[in-house]
């Protein structure tokens, strides 16, 4: 397929405008590391749950998540609203107070206070790993398969592009940077995802096409299904919220930039009702596109060819730029959150202490450099995976990283017993034990597999835990749930009062999403 001019003008100007924005929101950036890191903690709540959803939501989504609901179905769905349910409830109402109130930079720094060094030095390098083989490089390797799909554009090439000019803004700018480019490449993506949601539902028959459809919406499959087994909401899917929406610095540093605790609650329930439709805008698509796209090969090439078939020229550009806000939002994100670890929880911690703003800020940026140099390798690594949806390869590998993470978290903020020991030995066994029950039992959905691992890494917490030595009621003060956690800063009462309440917001769009669980079980 070949770009009119007016698609490459839009195209350009887009990318343009976003390296342009980037740069200057780099000028209010004060020299602390609070300004770099957190954006000297002023986000407002619409920018907090604005760039929660930028971040999140991807090109693994635009091209992966829209794959597994056209060869699925409805339940691709799930794996999205779960996470309002599961993970964002467990941020809201549980781990939020205490990362605000300690004044955390990093996720980690928690596990620093509950249990000591070497926990919060497992979790830095199991995130890492994460963030550099899920986050950054299949990502890129997504968007540009579309690229490749739609006009040709060798997919090594597109690789380069976008996590140069996504690193040139994210490196300097910080999160400041990140954040407001974010606001920008959200309006961008939900525009071109509406955009191509309309235009295939006409291409379908209509609006009937998506009622029809929805007779055979289903949310629940049965515990021997492949991919999505009930018996995920038990473990894998529990596990992988839980992490993911809570306990993971991609996420989180939004939060922990908010002006306070009302801001930051409010900016996680706006992300819900975000997270509520963004995934509505990617699956319907794709559950009428079968009635005139009956047989594609590979479903991770619908986006791009939706985009080819139904698209005149002008909105190809617009959607296209939709495409490369996803896959920039979400880069930067990552590589933002890789820059603050690698900077607070091991440069800081294990090389220099003593460590002065400029020299925290000037390390963060060469390490962001390094992050973006092995997000290139491996997003090139992924170019001869085809098995399935590389949605569902992404789920996977988060399967194999995330079991001990939210172990130490869950454990650490629920029981005072679990020590240490408990929290190390479930994060250091999870990769095995991970590969272990995939090479013995290749078969069994991986959702299953990491409900498994889970529990496993509960139990031996558990069991270790009793068999160490805890810490004393005094140190634990702060860091344990408990009534007082629920309790509201004195000086944010009036915040709270009529309609500004978080609770009103947060149980509509419960409510909201409990139905289409009950209505298409």
């Amino acid at each position: 397929m070949k770009l009119g001019t007016i698609d490459i003008t839009i195209f350009a100007i887009y990318i343009l405008a976003i390296l342009v924005l980037g740069l200057y929101a780099s000028r209010f950036n004060s020299k602390t590391k609070k300004g770099y890191f957190l954006a000297g903690d002023k986000l407002p709540w619409w920018m907090i749950g604005g760039s929660i959803i930028a971040a999140n939501i991807s090109s693994h989504h635009l091209v992966g998540a829209m794959g597994v609901a056209y060869s699925r179905g409805f339940v691709a769905i799930t794996l999205e609203w779960a996470a309002i349910l599961l993970g964002f409830n467990a941020l809201l109402w549980v781990f939020l107070p205490y990362y605000l109130r300690n004044g955390f930079y990093t996720i980690p720094e928690y596990l620093q206070v509950r249990y000591g060094n070497l926990t919060r030095a497992v979790y830095a390098i199991l995130i890492l790993f994460t963030y550099i083989f899920v986050e950054i490089g299949a990502v890129l390797f997504l968007g540009a398969l579309s690229l490749y799909a739609l006009f040709d554009i060798p997919i090594l090439y597109s690789i380069l592009s976008l996590a140069i000019l996504t690193g040139i803004y994210t490196i300097i700018g910080g999160l400041r940077a990140v954040v407001w480019t974010e606001m920008v490449q959200l309006v961008v993506l939900v525009t071109g995802g509406i955009i191509l949601t309309f235009a295939t539902v006409k291409e379908a028959g209509g609006i009937q096409t998506v009622i029809d459809s929805a007779q055979n919406w289903k949310m629940i499959y049965p515990a021997d299904d492949p991919d999505f087994p009930w018996t995920m909401y038990l473990g894998g899917l529990l596990c992988i919220s839980v992490f993911y929406c809570a306990t993971n610095q991609f996420i989180v540093q939004r939060i922990l930039a908010a002006k306070n605790e009302w801001h930051g609650r409010m900016g996680v329930i706006f992300g819900n009702y975000l997270k509520f439709l963004v995934p509505l805008i990617i699956t319907v698509p794709a559950l009428v596109a079968p009635l005139f796209l009956p047989d594609l090969d590979k479903p991770d090439l619908l986006f791009a060819t939706l985009v080819e078939k139904l698209l005149p020229t002008g909105l190809v550009g617009l959607v296209m730029a939709g495409l490369i806000s996803a896959i920039m939002s979400h880069i930067s994100g990552a590589i933002n959150s890789c820059t603050t670890i690698l900077t607070v929880d091991i440069y800081m911690e294990y090389f220099n202490k003593n460590a002065s703003d400029s020299q925290a800020i000037r390390f963060g940026k060469k390490s962001g450099i390094v992050i973006i140099m092995l997000g290139i390798v491996s997003s090139i690594l992924l170019i001869s995976y085809s098995d399935k949806p590389v949605f569902l390869y992404l789920m996977n590998l988060y399967g194999l990283f995330t079991p001990g993470i939210a172990t130490m978290f869950l454990m650490g903020v629920f029981w005072k017993r679990t020590t240490a020991s408990g929290a190390l030995v479930a994060g250091i066994i999870t990769i095995p034990l991970s590969l272990l029950i995939e090479f013995l039992l290749p078969d069994m959905p991986f959702f299953n597999r990491t409900g498994i691992v889970f529990w496993t890494c509960m139990l031996a917490c558990f069991v270790v835990s009793l068999l160490t030595k805890p810490k004393t009621d005094a140190e634990l003060q702060g860091l344990i749930w408990n009534k007082e956690s629920l309790k509201l800063p004195e000086k944010e009462r009036s915040l709270y009062k009529g309609v500004r309440n978080p609770f009103y917001w947060w149980l509509l769009i419960t409510i909201i999403v409990l139905y289409f669980y009950v209505r298409y079980f």
